[in-house]
């Protein structure tokens, strides 16, 4: 009586197993096939889903290129701009969901007694100027310890604009391609 609960729970999954079959290479890549597969993976011949998500249709900014893409959760020029711009400095995180690359701290060489740390927020799915904001923290070495000093207002803003001269030109290349 005591293994009631545990057989009632496997039972789903033993009877999974049931069928198989093989599956064609070019099943799951192929397009002429994907309505069918994903009736079949619903357990619904006309293509409703009921574990999994659709997508073969594009989702809210993911059809054009400035959208989302693979995924992301926020523009995907903004973010591989953002990348590209902050790549001087170690990075500590990034959430390509939430939109938000934060990085280590970063000494320069000729100034060793200071360091930056900055933090990018990708704000939307579209590319526009005011889709972007970096926050840029500086510390001096002072007695043996970091204290945090002022940053200078336009190095914020520096850094954006170049995320966004980054972001046009590779939008630009895509366009090319």
């Amino acid at each position: 009586m005591r293994h009631a609960p545990l057989a009632v729970l496997l039972l789903p999954l033993l009877a999974a197993c049931g069928q198989s079959r093989q599956v064609a290479n070019n099943e799951y890549y192929d397009d002429s096939q994907r309505g069918r597969v994903q009736g079949r993976l619903s357990g619904n011949q006309d293509g409703l889903l009921i574990l999994g998500t659709d997508r073969s249709r594009p989702r809210d900014g993911a059809g054009d290129p400035g959208g989302s893409g693979g995924g992301l959760g926020v523009n995907a020029y903004l973010w591989r701009a953002s990348l590209d711009t902050l790549s001087f400095m170690p990075l500590s995180s990034a959430d390509p969901y939430g939109g938000v690359i934060i990085t280590d701290w970063y000494s320069p060489s000729a100034a060793p007694g200071e360091r930056f740390r900055a933090t990018a927020y990708i704000l939307g799915r579209q590319l526009r100027s005011d889709g972007v904001r970096v926050s840029v923290f500086r510390q001096e070495l002072r007695n043996g310890a970091w204290m945090d000093v002022p940053v200078s207002s336009g190095t914020g803003t520096e850094l954006e604009d170049k995320v966004l001269a980054r972001a046009r030109e590779l939008r630009s290349q895509s366009a090319a391609l």
